[in-house]
């Protein structure tokens, strides 16, 4: 194994020994099906307690790179890290340009999520949705906080695709960037506009999904998604014009 340097931030021990050594694994310095070293190996490489070493085969198991055998330790998988998805666990507070990557994904998931939802809702549906915008109105006249509210209403739009992949990977994806919403519904975004300017998007979504109206849904959530980019300091310029959800075939050119 590669020479180890000594960790110094224990908040980011366990983290930072299981990227090191889903590196090694992508490298190929270990390879599938190759046994890790013990935790006691483990603990003296890195300089690191064997609870933190434990941590971090925790996070490798549930991403798939490594698996346990009863009575003989952890392997290597056959194919890591390809049973599962993650983002950056640190999103919220990470680089610009990981920041730029993942609403990048948003902004392509949920125009054609609006989209979809706007020929497959059905009244339920358009209560969850209405529900969600009442908590969010309530929240711009008293100033308050409506991250959960801003939240559901994004889920209750995946809900209402009928696709429950979808809607798990929306949930996935909004719990990684909940706090990507906090700069529109605290007390500066309030003071700014922001949280207004949010509110009548949302709006606008919810009137082009109630219409079944799978074009005028995109478009409002593409400027929905640019602008809740743009509120926290991404470039979305690039991004127009959205694309096309492949199953709205009068769109195509």
């Amino acid at each position: 194994m590669p020479q180890i340097a000594r960790l110094a931030r224990p908040s980011q021990l366990s983290e930072t020994v299981s990227k090191t050594i889903e590196q090694w694994i992508v490298d190929g310095v270990m390879a599938p099906g190759v046994k890790l070293p013990t935790e006691k190996t483990l603990s003296a490489e890195f300089g690191v307690s064997r609870a933190v070493v434990r941590e971090a085969i925790s996070r490798l198991k549930a991403e798939g790179y490594v698996a346990s055998r009863q009575g003989a330790g952890a392997f290597v998988e056959a194919r890591p890290g390809q049973a599962s998805f993650r983002l950056d666990e640190a999103a919220d507070s990470a680089s610009t340009e990981t920041t730029t990557h993942v609403f990048e994904l948003r902004y392509i998931v949920e125009t054609a999520a609006a989209a979809l939802a706007a020929s497959r809702r059905t009244d339920a549906d358009l209560a969850r949705m209405r529900e969600a915008l009442l908590r969010m109105r309530a929240a711009v006249a008293e100033g308050a906080d409506g991250t959960q509210a801003d939240d559901d209403f994004h889920v209750a739009i995946a809900t209402a695709t009928g696709n429950p992949a979808l809607v798990r990977f929306i949930r996935f994806v909004g719990h990684q960037f909940f706090t990507s919403r906090e700069p529109t519904w605290n007390a500066e975004g309030h003071a700014t506009g922001r949280a207004e300017a949010a509110q009548a998007e949302h709006e606008r979504m919810f009137k082009a999904v109630a219409a079944g109206d799978a074009a005028a849904a995109r478009e409002a959530a593409r400027v929905h998604m640019a602008e809740a980019a743009r509120r926290v300091g991404i470039d979305t310029d690039h991004w127009d014009p959205a694309p096309v959800a492949p199953w709205d075939e009068e769109a195509l050119p």
